[in-house]
């Protein structure tokens, strides 16, 4: 059977040049306090994205209009029947061949493990982004989020066994077979698994608000020192994980700690406090701003990180009480 890697089909690195952003427009209404204050989080996202790279929302018809109104003439939209809003699970993982072609992954998606229903239309709308790019789409029986996994585009792939492996996902999969699909369907040479979040209840512990690829051979995770009770275990069991490990070239892992955003004050269980939830784009970095002291600190991470790209931090309050951040909702 054809798969990406048999194809000679990788997934780049998030800081490979990008033809365009995809987004989904927010639209499951009891996943937000107020959807409207979401959506306009959504669309300043957006706009700050627009400034470097081309973008398109995918928008439920009923929406269209509304979306219109806050995105303006410089978004692209697409209507398709969605459920949600996070197109970096439910959408699909983008796919090159070093000859100038393309094409995309399409996992099976289910909500985070039925969290949320319905969930049918995502699950679809991977398929419907491809076909409208004009792009072959590689279809996998997996159950897997993009935002559960981080590449180096060199043939490293980095996840957690708290999510991928749960039960409420692919209990019928060992994680020796979750490895060898995530390789062939993303084009890997080797999977770093970190133990993930089991405290984290909404994506089980996705690798995008733990730790990711900066770049080859770096990696940059979420520090412990600030965390507090269990958290400080979580996160530093993660960093116990990722030290030592080599890449899929045999570079040693260089380790980059970011601060949580331990200032908050929020009432909700789900707040993504992430700072590593940030998104790369042409020539810059989109990271999340909460109001608090560490939005500075990280902001001065991140430009010694990117020091050829731009760094734009983004409020995202409505959008992080929802369980994700400023990565979860974008697709390179």
């Amino acid at each position: 059977m054809s798969t990406p890697r048999k194809d000679g089909f990788y997934m780049p690195a998030e800081w490979a040049p990008h033809l365009r952003t995809w987004m989904m427009w927010p639209c499951r209404t009891e996943v937000w306090d107020d959807i409207g204050e979401t959506r306009a989080n959504y669309a300043a996202v957006a706009h700050a994205i627009a400034r470097f790279e081309p973008l398109t929302m995918v928008v439920h018809p009923r929406d269209a209009n509304q979306a219109a109104d806050l995105l303006g003439s410089d978004i692209d939209m697409l209507q398709a029947p969605i459920d949600d809003s996070w197109c970096r699970d439910s959408g699909p993982c983008f796919l090159i061949d070093g000859k100038g072609n393309r094409a995309g992954t399409a996992f099976e998606f289910n909500a985070w493990g039925r969290k949320y229903t319905p969930f049918d239309g995502d699950n679809a709308v991977a398929e419907t982004i491809l076909n409208t790019a004009g792009l072959t789409a590689f279809t996998s029986n997996l159950i897997a989020e993009g935002g559960g996994v981080s590449v180096d585009g060199e043939g490293t792939i980095l996840t957690t066994l708290s999510c991928f492996p749960n039960a409420n996902r692919n209990p019928d999969w060992s994680v020796a077979q979750i490895e060898a699909e995530l390789k062939e369907m993303l084009g890997g040479e080797k999977v770093i698994w970190l133990p993930g979040d089991a405290f984290e209840v909404e994506t089980d512990g996705h690798v995008d608000g733990i730790a990711t690829f900066v770049a080859p051979g770096v990696v940059a995770i979420q520090g412990a020192e600030t965390a507090n009770d269990e958290l400080h275990e979580v996160y530093l069991a993660n960093l116990d994980a990722l030290k030592g490990q080599t890449d899929a070239r045999g570079r040693p892992i260089t380790i980059r700690t970011l601060p949580g955003a331990t200032g908050l004050d929020s009432e909700s269980e789900i707040f993504c406090d992430s700072y590593v939830n940030s998104y790369i784009v042409n020539g810059g970095v989109i990271m999340p701003s909460y109001g608090i002291k560490e939005d500075g600190q990280v902001l001065e991470i991140y430009h010694d990180l990117f020091p050829e790209r731009e760094v734009v931090a983004v409020d995202i309050p409505s959008i992080a009480i929802g369980g994700g951040g400023i990565h979860c909702i974008t697709q390179q």
